[in-house]
């Protein structure tokens, strides 16, 4: 009986306020199940692809890992969930991150483990004018799906909300120096002196050249913590076209409404 009057409600929701998929504007469900698919690959190592983050000499600044590619359907559906309302991604996000926290937690020093103070999981901070204009801080929300996925693995894990962000210039449409170069200055440590000696791992929603996560890689360093690495949902494609693992990142054409991103 629950099940026919949610499914009642849910229908008369649609007649009222249309709903389709984010990803592929498939009517009548938020996220189908073709572009679910986008989401459930292996946390994968994206940093290389990052411009900001190449040391020039075959390491980048940090390991940041991600489980999608910013493309196609991943790409229409983040831009929905940041700038068009769409809250309602928030769970097949958060489960696609959490997993992805967990995956990371094998990756990082034993001495993150029980008998150390957790790690803390740190959101690339939004300006006060984009968490207004947006009435939250869509990252937030990634963070904390990554802190429960790193408990998932067995490494202690606590939300911190250690930087903020002054008012800049949209970073949209810029290139990796251009970024670099309107975040200067802009990202700061909150409550510096707690952070000596603690360790981080970052969280963003996508990866592109990597300035923002350099930018918060400089102001917690500079206030004495470790930055072990990064979390993101979803990566620009490396230069190259193809992804870390060498397969290819461009969509395929796989349900009503997919196409290639151009």
């Amino acid at each position: 009986m629950r099940a026919l009057l949610v499914a009642a409600c849910r229908d008369l929701v649609g007649l009222v306020v249309p709903v389709a998929c984010a990803g592929c504007g498939w009517r009548d469900v938020t996220w189908c199940p073709t572009c679910a698919q986008t989401l459930c690959g292996a946390a994968v190592r994206r940093d290389h692809g990052a411009g900001r983050l190449d040391l020039l000499d075959g390491r980048t600044l940090l390991p940041v890992w991600a489980p999608a590619v910013f493309v196609g359907p991943v790409r229409h559906a983040v831009s929905a969930w940041k700038d068009g309302g769409r809250s309602d991604l928030d769970r097949p996000f958060t489960a696609a991150t959490r997993r992805t926290g967990a995956a990371v937690a094998a990756h990082l020093p034993d001495a993150t483990r029980a008998g150390h103070l957790p790690v803390l999981v740190v959101a690339v901070p939004s300006t006060a004018a984009a968490r207004r204009r947006r009435g939250r801080a869509p990252v937030d929300v990634l963070a904390a799906a990554v802190t429960a996925g790193l408990r998932d693995g067995g490494v202690p894990a606590v939300r911190a909300g250690a930087l903020r962000r002054s008012a800049g210039p949209d970073l949209a449409g810029l290139g990796a120096r251009a970024r670099g170069a309107a975040l200067g200055g802009r990202v700061r440590a909150h409550r510096a002196a707690r952070l000596r000696g603690r360790r981080v791992v970052l969280v963003d929603d996508v990866l592109t050249t990597g300035a923002t996560l350099a930018a918060c890689h400089a102001a917690l360093t500079a206030a004495g913590a470790s930055v072990l690495g990064g979390v993101a949902l979803a990566a620009t494609p490396a230069p190259s076209g193809r992804s870390p693992l060498g397969s290819s990142v461009r969509s395929s054409a796989r349900g009503p409404g997919h196409a290639e991103d151009e």
